[in-house]
């Protein structure tokens, strides 16, 4: 019974990974979902799946099917005359799963096609796991490996000719049973700091920091599934930059010019006094509309070229469609990145976009 009932629990999982895939820019795409998110628990709204089946009607009710018909004549009967009324018919409901984060970024992972992250390096932090790797003759009954010790006990009674092909019960004995043993072994745990940096300037309006938020989300979960420990940085910019708290980086109210070389000033301060790059994975991410003071461009891609791409991972610029924006910087970005593989530029046009973004950034693999 339990092997069955754990059967249709594996048998579900694939159903609910196959609809979560097959609808994956739809589910990506919705704010909602990531304020669904506690406990490392988000919940997914899945339609019900129903079996077909024949229904019968009333007797006598008219319509085709049940008799002769007449051109033109509805398949079903008419409806009621006059004005509509409350229904008295239940409905369908939506069947909401739990699915874990990590959970959620493997579907991610898999129907992007997202190669795994490779570390650059690891931090000094050393824990200590436990390995299952030998057999031993001794230990808990909770560890008895049944295969080996059922092994021993048929060698044993086929060596002492107590093995009875036609009734054949094997007893291990005391010396028969086998136990998985273990050893600690050193594993290293690989961190990361991902930056965050966002241009709240006059043009930047909150539908084009829902779709940050929305990336950001999914950006996270998909860096977090490879590392042990993440650390995370908002910046937010105008004309100066400075760094912020999560709530306070969705929720800044759009003011002022713009000059992105602050942002990526700050940036390069906070990662050489809190997270030098031979210990940290660092990843930065800047999401503008484009638009910047032209006399700062030069400066923005000497910090770019001379501080930054040495130091990270990865570099992504998203530019955010705005009907206020000149969206020109997305070209001076661009122009780095045949000399810099860690150097990712993407367009966010809307909502259907943010996919093909996520996997434009991620589809690296650093």
């Amino acid at each position: 019974m339990g092997q069955k009932i754990e059967q249709d629990l594996q048998r579900f999982r694939k159903i609910v990974r196959g609809k979560i895939k097959s609808d994956l820019a739809k589910y990506i795409s919705r704010g909602e979902l990531i304020g669904k998110k506690g406990k490392d628990l988000v919940s997914i709204p899945l339609p019900q799946i129903q079996i077909p089946q024949f229904r019968y009607g009333k007797k006598n009710s008219g319509g085709v099917g049940i008799g002769p018909g007449q051109p033109g004549q509805p398949l079903t009967a008419p409806q009621g005359e006059g004005e509509p009324q409350a229904g008295n018919e239940p409905g369908a409901h939506l069947l909401e799963v739990e699915l874990t984060l990590e959970e959620l970024a493997d579907i991610l992972g898999e129907e992007l096609a997202l190669p795994r992250i490779q570390p650059k390096g690891e931090r000094n932090i050393v824990s200590e796991k436990d390995k299952y790797s030998s057999i031993r003759s001794v230990g808990p009954e909770s560890l008895r490996h049944f295969k080996r010790t059922f092994r021993r006990a048929l060698k044993r009674q086929l060596a002492s000719g107590t093995y009875d092909p036609h009734n054949p019960i094997v007893i291990p004995v005391r010396e028969d049973k086998r136990y998985r043993s273990w050893k600690e072994v050193p594993k290293p745990e690989a961190v990361a700091c991902i930056f965050y940096m966002m241009d709240v300037s006059g043009s930047m309006t909150d539908e084009q920091k829902e779709l940050v938020r929305i990336e950001a989300f999914w950006i996270d979960t998909w860096i977090k599934r490879h590392y042990k420990g993440v650390e995370t940085v908002y910046i937010i910019h105008d004309a100066a930059a400075a760094e912020v708290d999560e709530h306070r980086f969705y929720h800044t109210r759009e003011s002022g010019g713009t000059k992105i070389s602050s942002a990526y000033e700050l940036c390069h301060r906070i990662i050489d006094h809190r997270y030098p790059p031979s210990q940290w994975n660092i990843y930065a991410f800047h999401f503008s509309d484009g638009d910047n003071w032209g006399e700062d461009i030069p400066r923005c891609l000497e910090i770019l070229r001379q501080q930054l791409l040495p130091k990270l991972n990865l570099f992504g610029y998203g530019q955010v469609d705005s009907p206020y924006g000149s969206g020109e910087f997305f070209e001076h970005v661009r122009e780095l990145v045949d000399s810099h593989d860690n150097l990712v530029v993407s367009r966010i046009v809307n909502r259907e976009s943010i996919v093909d973004s996520i996997k434009e950034f991620l589809g690296t693999g650093r």
